[in-house]
């Protein structure tokens, strides 16, 4: 931390170039090297770095900077540092109990508006959806910010996560119902019906290298991990979601790039109709979607 600090400059300009130029692991070293500046300082828009290059760091703002800078070198998520992470141009509020809201989970969001899109009857409607394994509630609040008329629950199994959506929910004036349990169990005596159902639920083999990489060293196994090569939990919920689903509605689940196949296959054995799957920003096959056949 002393060296880190003696090799900081003090200026706003090359102390973010500086410590950019040190995160070579990162895949965005030079918006993280900002982020962590612009919250040193207490400002939040990156403009501020450009229009004030030569601004000089505070000592204690220079000793906050090295401390982000040295967080981050060890791994730690940016999310995780600063406390915050966007998504669906909402600002969540993150912490290790649960995942990270990652861009590609957005395609999740843009299924159910297309959904919408294709059956315009529907956009004034109020529907009921359900968030399983809601985590920070990035899913159910970016619905709900979309459509604040239609009914939106989640469920979480850990109960600090339970409390940060819970959170987030009322930072953002987005309420929605959260039920603390395994997948449907909460609901099983409400004799509730839903016209969405969507998942991002651990779907990632346990063998998978990339459990030691990244950011998901500092997330829990619990919301990445799933038996059965990662499709367990895909497998119970498509098996359950029939019980909930009302006739014709939406399933919606994220899964690794390389299990849309079997995904499908799984829907298709369950009588799900019109089963498709959607790219996501990287062009990765990400969320495949079906009917509820129930009639």
């Amino acid at each position: 931390m002393t060296t880190l600090k003696q090799n900081c400059p003090t200026s706003l300009d090359k102390a973010w170039r500086w410590a950019a130029d040190l995160f070579i692991e990162s895949e965005s070293p030079q918006i993280d090297a900002q982020l962590l500046l612009l919250q040193a300082i207490e400002q939040t828009n990156r403009v501020y770095l450009l229009t004030w290059p030569d601004k000089c760091l505070s000592e204690k703002q220079r000793d906050i900077f090295c401390d982000y800078v040295q967080q981050r070198l060890s791994g730690k998520p940016i999310a995780h540092i600063l406390g915050t992470r966007e998504f669906w141009g909402l600002e969540l509020s993150v912490n290790p109990s649960t995942l990270i809201p990652r861009p590609d989970t957005e395609t999740l969001v843009e299924v159910v508006l297309n959904h919408v899109a294709e059956n315009s009857e529907l956009a004034d409607k109020t529907l009921k959806v359900l968030d399983l394994g809601t985590g920070t509630g990035a899913i159910a609040l970016a619905i709900k910010s979309e459509f604040p008329n239609w009914q939106v629950s989640a469920v979480e199994y850990n109960a600090d996560a339970v409390k940060l959506a819970e959170q987030n929910s009322l930072k953002l004036k987005l309420p929605i119902q959260i039920y603390q349990g395994s997948w449907f169990e909460p609901l099983a005596n409400t004799n509730q019906q839903f016209d969405i159902i969507v998942s991002n639920p651990p779907y990632i083999d346990k063998t998978d290298p990339h459990l030691s990489q990244g950011d998901v060293r500092f997330e829990p196994l619990s919301a990445l991990v799933a038996d059965d090569k990662g499709l367990a939990d895909i497998q119970h919920i498509a098996e359950q979601a029939i019980k909930f689903l009302n006739k014709g509605g939406l399933i919606a689940i994220e899964h690794g790039f390389e299990q849309a196949q079997q995904v499908q296959d799984i829907l298709k054995k369950l009588n799900y109709q019109n089963i498709k799957t959607a790219k996501d920003i990287a062009d990765q096959d990400r969320i495949t979607y079906a009917y509820s056949s129930n009639y």
